[in-house]
């Protein structure tokens, strides 16, 4: 590569747990646990890519969730609340996120070859160090350890939509252009983190948080049922401003000379 320096790569979704099943089980897991109430796994999934204490705030501003909350409880979610679910979260966030560290198919054949080519791997998430710090030797056994890694509240100017994990990547790699770089992600924040950063964005289609679809479902899966899946998740990304989209890792080499040739051609994100 002459022009890119750096790929930056989400986690869940993104590289391993096929769907973003690690973070969005537990969601609903913990707030069954603390207040025995009810959400689905599709309202879990709704602000995906937020910090986790800004997800549970989120998932609690959902219009159904917010009138369920206040018929059962008599008022809206507090800041008490949300502080309650999140220490319910976090240990069983820690405990379980390993068990969800299998790299996404073609992650590491992709990854190596980047690498190959030149390139630096970088990594920020919507998890917490505490959780990074218990997934990154899980992803590590299994292939995978980026050149830098950075969780979202490592930083105190704060995570995602705001570009400074990225930019915290960039220092850590010593890469010197944002226009070099690449924010490849399956949500919606994580896409408009890398445009506020200034660098090419990619949007997973069928590998994360959008689709919700398994490994199993998508490797069985007909043309129709893939298609259809496709579309719930083009429908999420219509408005983020994803240079690219496609459907998993996989995916990602075509883009990646798409994107040095445009480099090459004078052009920028």
């Amino acid at each position: 590569m002459q022009h890119l320096q750096a790929v930056m790569f989400d986690w869940a979704g993104t590289v391993v747990d096929f769907g973003s099943f690690a973070p969005t089980t537990i969601f609903v897991e913990a707030f069954k646990r603390e207040y025995d109430f009810e959400i689905s796994l599709e309202e879990a999934r709704v602000p995906m890519g937020l910090g986790k204490w800004d997800h549970i705030k989120a998932v609690g501003e959902l219009p159904e969730v917010a009138a369920r909350w206040e018929a059962r409880f008599g008022r809206p979610m507090q800041k008490e609340d949300i502080d309650k679910i999140y220490q319910t979260f976090m240990p069983l966030q820690v405990k379980k996120v390993g068990e969800h560290a299998d790299l996404i198919p073609g992650a590491k054949a992709v990854i190596d070859n980047l690498r190959e080519q030149g390139l630096k791997i970088g990594s920020c998430t919507g998890y917490p160090r505490v959780v990074l710090d218990a997934l990154i030797p899980a992803a590590k056994a299994n292939g995978y350890s980026p050149d830098c890694a950075v969780a979202t509240d490592d930083l105190k100017a704060g995570g995602r939509p705001a570009p400074y994990m990225l930019l915290q990547n960039m220092l850590t790699l010593a890469v010197s252009d944002v226009k070099a770089c690449v924010k490849v992600d399956d949500s919606v924040p994580g896409i408009t983190e890398g445009l506020n950063a200034g660098m090419w964005t990619v949007a997973l289609l069928l590998s994360g948080n959008e689709a919700g679809l398994t490994q199993a479902e998508f490797e069985v899966a007909d043309e129709a049922t893939l298609a259809a899946a496709r579309v719930k998740a083009q429908d999420a990304f219509a408005h983020s401003g994803a240079h690219y989209q496609i459907d998993t890792i996989a995916d990602l080499p075509a883009v990646i000379a798409d994107i040095e040739q445009r480099l090459a051609n004078g052009e920028r994100p």
